[in-house]
């Protein structure tokens, strides 16, 4: 895999020191285009290790680069600005404004760097109208339904088009029809751009759709 593309992990290692959680990835690779999945039981590390790869967390050691960009030896600053440029980001619980509308929230990372173009926006109206949302488009995200949140999580992460995509149990709150739908989505879309998909899923059923699939169990024996 070329330096500059996908995504690269090296002897990783992470540690709570009060609770004695570790994390441990001797090695990960993700070519540019393909999708992983990060399945394991609740509390094997699946979240933390997301929160790793994205700069949310600093390793206690080891390497992590996105591209031609190796996160850990970014100051906190230029993580962020480069998960605003770069990554697409579906929290757990979603990371919504409440006082904003579906429109606002979707649009804030171009809002952040000034480029809610006209392209832009017929992108959200794309998402939105394969996500079931679009007759939400007006709406504060606060009278919304956990589904049609988790939905607007999704589109936020999408519409700036990012390089890496990652999803942290995107249908956790979808019935499997609508979790499905989401699934296809992020998979025909970062595959479509050549970008990388990494997501956290408790549904073994979901994990011949992904090209590689990391066991948090095998890891911890690693």
């Amino acid at each position: 895999m070329s330096a500059t593309t996908g995504l690269q992990v090296s002897d990783l290692r992470f540690a709570y020191s009060a609770e004695g959680f570790r994390v441990h990835v001797p090695q990960l690779e993700l070519a540019a285009g393909k999708a992983l999945a990060l399945a394991g039981p609740s509390g094997a590390g699946k979240s933390t290790l997301l929160r790793l790869l994205t700069g949310l967390l600093t390793p206690t050691a080891g390497k992590v680069s996105l591209g031609a960009s190796q996160m850990e030896t970014m100051t906190h600053e230029a993580r962020r600005a480069f998960r605003l440029q770069h990554i697409g980001l579906v929290f757990q619980d979603f990371a919504l404004l409440d006082y904003l509308t579906v429109t606002e929230n979707i649009l804030l990372p171009h809002q952040f760097r000034g480029t809610a173009d006209a392209a832009v926006r017929t992108k959200m109206l794309d998402l939105t109208e394969r996500l079931h949302i679009d007759r939400y488009l007006n709406k504060r995200v606060s009278h919304l339904s956990q589904g049609e949140r988790q939905r607007v999580a999704v589109a936020r992460a999408l519409v700036h088009e990012p390089q890496f995509v990652f999803a942290d149990e995107p249908t956790a709150s979808l019935d499997p029809a609508r979790g499905r739908i989401v699934v296809d989505m992020l998979l025909e879309d970062t595959r479509r751009r050549g970008a990388c998909l990494v997501m956290v899923t408790h549904d073994p059923n979901l994990l011949p759709l992904f090209d590689q699939t990391v066991r948090m169990e095998d890891l911890a024996t690693a």
